[in-house]
């Protein structure tokens, strides 16, 4: 098993290396909230990415390729994930899979920032130091972002935590001044409002803000049975910030009948209203969040 898993980072390495002339490379490192964790979206398409571990997963990274081919966009994707890892546990552990060249690169921390002292940015402050500079030495143009995550219900109505009892939108808020404040690290780098979409999700009556209550009609659960990763609506949401940051893309362009929408059982009104808080929340200046 070890051998096969094995071969099968070899065989990425060697394809994420065989790029199509003119496509644009993008890296997506992370864990579960990247990789799609207790949803369909965990092993969607996972043809049509590159995961440099060898574990055959698509999730968002894959979610983002099947936007970026709808709207003629030709994008190379690789991902490199982990399950409950931080950003400084990649660059210990597996930096030799992604140190090379990339066009577009992002990175998503623990969703708490620091797993044993959680919101405290200083990890996630050294994790994108650490990074930033592989990354830029390979080149120094690298296009590098960070995603903001989004509020765990059971740490806000549940679980002993910062946020416990504090409105469900004061994690999100609080994550991203902790992303902000590590995007300083290297000029240019900016953060993907993931956490603030799912406020705006909220905020606009697309999705139900309390899941321990029951969801209410027309409203999608943002979260999966854990309330804690995300669910197929929540983790289509975070693709389509992350084509609209990626690419400038509006990304209600996809419209009512995308295909993944269709692929994964998420309805065309649906669909439609998740792409335009999408778009909201990565407009300059949104009040949703």
């Amino acid at each position: 098993m070890k051998f096969a898993r094995w071969i099968g980072i070899v065989a990425a390495t060697l394809l994420a290396g065989a790029v199509p002339a003119g496509a644009e490379t993008i890296l997506f490192v992370g864990n579960s909230f990247t990789f799609g964790a207790n949803s369909p979206a965990w092993k969607y398409r996972p043809d049509t990415v590159t995961d440099l571990n060898g574990e055959g997963l698509g999730g968002v990274p894959a979610l983002f390729k099947r936007f970026a081919d709808q709207a003629g966009l030709d994008y190379q994707v690789s991902l490199e994930t982990a399950g409950g890892r931080t950003l400084n546990w990649h660059w210990q552990n597996r930096r030799d899979r992604f140190d090379r060249a990339w066009d577009h690169v992002v990175l998503q921390e623990y969703s708490t920032l620091d797993p044993e002292k959680p919101g405290d940015p200083a990890g996630l402050v050294e994790g994108v130091r650490r990074l930033s500079a592989l990354f830029a030495a390979r080149n120094p143009k690298v296009d590098l972002r960070l995603m903001a995550t989004w509020s765990r219900p059971d740490l806000v109505f549940q679980k002993p935590s910062p946020w416990k009892g504090k409105p469900i939108e004061t994690m999100a808020r609080d994550l991203r001044r902790a992303y902000d404040r590590a995007a300083t690290v290297r000029p240019g780098t900016r953060v993907l409002p993931v956490g603030e979409g799912f406020n705006c999700a909220m905020t606009r009556g697309v999705a139900d803000a309390n899941p321990y209550d029951g969801i209410a009609y027309n409203q999608a659960p943002l979260w999966s049975y854990d309330q804690y990763h995300a669910s197929v609506y929540g983790y289509y949401l975070e693709a389509l910030i992350v084509f609209a940051e990626i690419t400038g893309r509006d990304p209600r362009t996809l419209g009512r009948e995308e295909a993944s929408a269709i692929e994964l059982g998420i309805g065309s009104d649906m669909a439609e209203r998740l792409q335009a808080v999408a778009w909201e929340a990565t407009r300059p200046g949104t009040r949703c969040r």
